[in-house]
């Protein structure tokens, strides 16, 4: 009975017919961030390193998993989940350099540090408020690429970035996908004189010009109506022309073509807002100065040995809270708003060197796109007249971009926070302009129009490069309003240089920081030159 029971035990179970159903399997979820617990140093020790212990034990596994289903990776996963494996948190709470803005400055400077030092360990880390991006000049100018400065940094500057826009497609191309297009539409610039000084003026520019390499015409009075009868130059003693390296770009199909190429290097974008600056704590230095009867002054000794160790960033997502990142460098790239976020880190709100602010303000510009079939669109320049209108063709047919370049008073009028059009001020002011230029322009009819904000340093309208000369871990390069995107292009590239070497080697642009606004040696440039 026992053996009978034991061969029934051992006999197989029946073929059962196989049911069809659906098989679930866990997702790679790519995107899953952890929303994890930060303790800051000295806050609940044991919490704080139990934290630690099994956060590290869930990231070495996550790191183990995706090396794991890696087919390039699938032989050695142990050692491939120690490097080269993105972390997946909210947000890093480290980096080497954090750059804020992830316009074309602040997404060119992550290229040339990347292409410079392509080391996986050296992160470089852009957080960008998309809210504030879509009004900024990277998203709304008409990209326009010129070399009539008349500072000389400024033209090495341009004939930099023209020669890399050029090849643009080579540079930025991502393994074997087709090279991107930036749209560039080669054109000349044009600018003229009215009055014997601007021509003295514009002729001194010309030579600086033509000393640095720049292929640029200089034409009178009759050689201007030759070349271009279709314009009247009543008015007008001289002017310049651009003959090479001139154009207009798509600066948003630029931007997207540089942060696909930064994300292929290992660049990390962020959609956060920054909120307040992380300081070294001083322990003991004001009370020590205190009892020497230091008073006041002990504090803002206290202050000035303050250094930036990072920022606190509020990611966009719905009920997150700010978070820590602590890095090496900064880099102030947040264009309009770059004064804003100075003011974040105590510049221009305190003493001493504190006292002196970053003068970058939104200012807002407006844009007009007009539709003229009678100008003829192959033959006209991009012109910027004497009073400040200039008129940059839109593509290869009819439509053209027009504007104002506003003076300092007019600037002072305009109310920068509504971002508005009055079209009032196209027919009342520009048009009759265009018309007096060129007098195929009456029969031009508005078709579009846009508002944006331009990053305008209101002490000398030039650019501000450089570090802060108290927070030297802080560097600004904002200010690019009226120089186009070959500015931002070519300051990326030297801000590498700055980092890696410790000088700038391709063009010296030490006299655009801080110290001359400090001193009130402003740098002028004579020229209308907006883009």
């Amino acid at each position: 009975m026992r053996a009978s029971r034991h061969l029934i035990r051992l006999q197989p179970l029946p073929q059962l017919p196989r049911s069809r159903h659906i098989h679930a399997t866990t997702l790679c979820a790519w995107e899953k961030y952890d929303n994890e617990r930060h303790f800051e140093p000295g806050e609940d020790v044991l919490k704080r390193v139990w934290h630690g212990l099994t956060y590290d034990v869930k990231r070495w596994k996550r790191r183990y998993q995706q090396a794991r289903d890696d087919a390039f990776k699938r032989n050695n996963p142990i050692a491939f989940a120690k490097r080269d494996i993105l972390d997946h948190e909210l947000l890093p709470h480290r980096t080497e350099v954090l750059i804020i803005g992830g316009g074309l400055t602040g997404s060119s400077t992550a290229y040339w540090i990347k292409e410079r030092f392509r080391d996986e360990d050296f992160k470089v880390t852009v957080v960008e408020s998309p809210d504030k991006l879509e009004h900024s000049r990277t998203m709304l100018s008409n990209g326009a690429i010129t070399q009539q400065f008349s500072i000389p940094e400024f033209i090495d500057m341009s004939l930099f970035s023209a020669e890399f826009l050029r090849h643009a497609g080579e540079h930025l191309k991502i393994l074997d996908n087709d090279p991107p297009d930036i749209n560039l539409l080669p054109v000349g610039f044009m600018y003229l004189a009215r009055t014997p000084e601007e021509a003295e003026t514009m002729r001194e520019n010309w030579r600086t010009q033509i000393e640095r390499g720049v292929k640029v015409a200089y034409y009178t009075k009759s050689e201007l109506a030759a070349r271009f009868p279709f314009m009247n130059f009543d008015d007008v003693i001289v002017g310049t022309y651009g003959l090479e390296n001139e154009g207009l770009i798509d600066t948003w199909q630029l931007l997207s073509a540089i942060r696909e190429k930064n994300i292929s290097l290992g660049v990390q974008y962020f959609k956060g807002a920054v909120e307040s600056f992380l300081f070294d704590r001083i322990v003991g230095a004001p009370e020590v100065h205190s009892r020497l009867g230091g008073g006041r002054d002990a504090d803002l000794d206290a202050l000035q040995k303050r250094r930036i160790r990072g920022v606190n960033v509020r990611p966009q997502m719905v009920g997150a809270s700010a978070r820590p990142v602590r890095t090496n460098m900064i880099v102030n790239a947040a264009g309009p708003w770059a004064g804003e976020i100075a003011r974040m880190a105590g510049i221009g709100q305190g003493e001493g060197l504190l006292a002196v602010p970053i003068p970058i303000e939104p200012r807002k510009r407006v844009n007009f796109v007009i539709h003229a079939p009678d100008v003829p669109s192959f033959d006209i320049p991009a012109f910027t007249d004497p009073n400040g209108i200039f008129c940059r063709p839109q593509d290869a047919g009819s439509n053209f971009i027009v504007g104002k370049i506003p003076t300092r008073a007019d600037d002072a009028k305009t109310d920068h926070t509504n971002l508005s059009i009055d079209y009032d001020d196209f027919y009342n002011n520009i048009w009759p302009v265009l018309v007096s230029r060129v007098p195929a322009f009456k029969t031009a009819k508005v078709i579009n129009a846009w508002a944006m904000y331009n990053d305008v340093n209101t002490f000398d309208d030039t650019p501000i490069m450089g570090e802060h000369l108290l927070f030297t871990n802080l560097y600004t390069m904002a200010g690019f309003a009226n120089y186009g995107p070959q500015m931002s292009i070519a300051m990326g590239r030297l801000f590498a240089e700055r980092i890696f070497e410790g000088a700038y080697t391709t063009v010296n642009v030490r006299k655009f920081d801080m110290r001359r606004i400090m001193h009130g040696n402003k740098v002028a440039e004579p020229l209308k030159c907006a883009v």
